[in-house]
């Protein structure tokens, strides 16, 4: 699961591919977005539009139809010979008035008595659509074509005083002349559409420069891209990273962080969005938060953690947004700066041992340049002998070249600093060490010895003197450092395993001991002070098998 994640994220994380700029493709999706919502509203007002002048008209002819119909001296011409020359002057003058296309009046046989063109008067009403009217006596809005054409039409009956249907009133509009109206109409509806149209385009294409240039000129493809690259790189970092915005809420927490600091919690919680003070009482981001101003190596006990921490505050246009926090376990780098003292050792007792044969060949040079050549051979035989007597002793006690290789290079040094130092004749150390024993091991000798040639390196030559003592008998391995130095004062016993802590002048002082000290309650071990018989310090560290 772990390998397929890992190839999507690598996936991901190749160039990647644009294929539409993303200006360009909210300008299209905007635009789009417009016209088909103009489209809808555009086609449902003229629908409605339409339908309304269609209602309007269909009322208004069919007002006109009754007002003509209720004329009583229309009603009263029925029963007259002549009819028409009585109907046809009263209602010609009201079409004019009205603007009707033609009034209509016929009797009960649809003959016409009234219409627009006088030489059809007394034929037939043509468009068989008053049935309702004269039959059922109904008042109606209907559409049919006429004599003059398409048209709509009101159709009243006319009633005598009796109630009975005496004929029918026609009221008309044509069809051509109403869609003529309607499309005025519309055409100015559709003209203010398409200006809000062009204006909601221009509004598009300034809120995608505006979106563009906030994402600064990023594309939704690079945006993801760098997502991707921002968080893998932020999981993958050692370092611990919390950041906090303006509120104190936790944006984002890495791996690292929980691991070190959440360390009795669940680390698939998510604690994004809590208040660091809810996770983290202890935290001081908040007060970076109100001072504006960063922290650097600040040191902080959390839980079992010894740690160093970084706060800095997250400015945008000079407003403070945030804090981000940056940790690493004060362990870890303390084991690094001792891994370089050790180095450090090493170098310098190759160093010692360079400088202590180059002054011995120097030596031997002149004897023979001098013709000393007995002296020259003595010499020689004296230097061989001990370092035969060293390496054959410690190939013998102590098999393990790692402890050998530090044994070795301090008593190169110690005999190039012109200080006595000796291993005890008992001394054994056979018993197989593990490779966690046998790196504590290395490092705390290296601590113990470089302390005891410093503490008597300012003291008299004769009185230069360091012993070694080591023992693998019973249940533990025990091991004596004891110099012949100023030692350490009985009231300061309890300080110098605390960090930081020196009798020596410098800075960078007080690591070394806590160190060893810690390293060797991990495998269950002790390093005491005690009296030495040389007058200085005494160490003893145990570690059990």
């Amino acid at each position: 699961m772990n390998s397929l994640k890992s190839k999507h994220i690598k996936k991901n994380l190749a160039k990647p591919k644009v294929t539409i700029n993303l200006k360009v493709k909210m300008i299209l999706l905007i635009c789009a977005l417009i016209l088909g919502m103009f489209a809808i509203v555009g086609l449902f007002v003229h629908y409605f539009f339409t339908d309304s002048l269609e209602d309007q008209m269909g009322e208004r002819v069919l007002n006109v139809a009754q007002s003509v119909a209720n004329i009583p001296e229309l009603r009263e011409a029925f029963a007259e010979e002549d009819p028409a020359s009585t109907i046809q002057p009263i209602v010609e003058p009201i079409r004019e008035d009205t603007g009707a296309e033609f009034i209509v009046v016929g009797n009960t046989d649809e003959i016409r008595y009234a219409h627009p063109l006088p030489d059809r008067i007394g034929e037939r009403m043509v468009g068989d659509d008053n049935d309702r009217a004269l039959i059922d006596g109904e008042s109606y809005v209907s559409q049919a074509v006429g004599s003059l054409g398409p048209s709509m039409r009101g159709k009243v009956p006319v009633f005598s005083d009796d109630g009975e249907i005496i004929g029918v009133v026609s009221v008309g509009f044509m069809v051509d002349d109403i869609q003529g109206i309607i499309a005025n109409y519309t055409q100015e509806l559709w003209y203010v559409l398409l200006l809000t149209v062009t204006v909601g385009i221009l509004g598009a294409v300034m809120i995608a420069h505006h979106i563009k240039k906030s994402l600064f000129d990023l594309e939704p493809e690079e945006i993801s891209h760098l997502f991707l690259q921002k968080e893998s790189i932020l999981q993958s970092t050692h370092e611990g990273i919390i950041a906090v915005n303006q509120n104190g809420l936790i944006t984002l927490m890495n791996q690292t962080a929980k691991r070190l600091f959440l360390a009795n919690k669940k680390e698939t919680e998510s604690y994004v969005g809590k208040h660091i003070r809810d996770v983290l009482p202890d935290t001081r981001m908040p007060e970076v938060l109100e001072s504006g101003e960063s922290q650097y190596d600040q040191e902080m006990l959390i839980g079992n953690h010894n740690v160093y921490v970084n706060r800095v505050p997250i400015f945008y246009e000079n407003k403070i947004i945030g804090v981000v926090s940056s940790f690493r376990d004060k362990t870890e780098i303390e084991r690094l700066t001792q891994e370089l003292r050790r180095i450090k050792q090493y170098t310098e007792a190759l160093r010692a041992q360079t400088h202590e044969f180059s002054n011995k060949l120097y030596t031997i040079s002149g004897l023979l340049q001098l013709d000393q050549k007995e002296e020259a051979i003595e010499l020689i035989q004296q230097e061989s002998h001990t370092q035969q007597e060293w390496i054959q002793f410690l190939i013998r006690k102590v098999p393990d070249p790692m402890i050998s290789a530090v044994l070795l290079g301090k008593l190169n040094q110690a005999n190039e600093l012109g200080i006595d130092m000796t291993i005890h004749p008992e001394s054994k150390l056979t018993y197989h060490l593990s490779k966690k024993n046998k790196d504590t091991l290395s490092t705390v000798l290296g601590n113990l010895l470089e302390n005891a040639l410093e503490a008597v390196k300012t003291e008299a030559e004769s009185k230069r003197q360091v012993s070694i003592f080591f023992t693998d008998l019973g249940d533990d391995l025990v091991f004596e450092i004891e110099d012949s130095g100023p030692g350490i004062p009985t009231e300061l016993g309890d300080q110098i395993f605390n960090q930081g802590f020196s009798t020596k002048e410098g800075s960078h002082r007080g690591i070394g001991l806590a160190l060893s000290k810690q390293m060797i309650s991990e495998i269950g071990g002790t390093v005491l002070l005690e009296d030495g018989e040389l007058g200085g310090a005494c160490f003893v560290v145990t570690i059990p098998k």
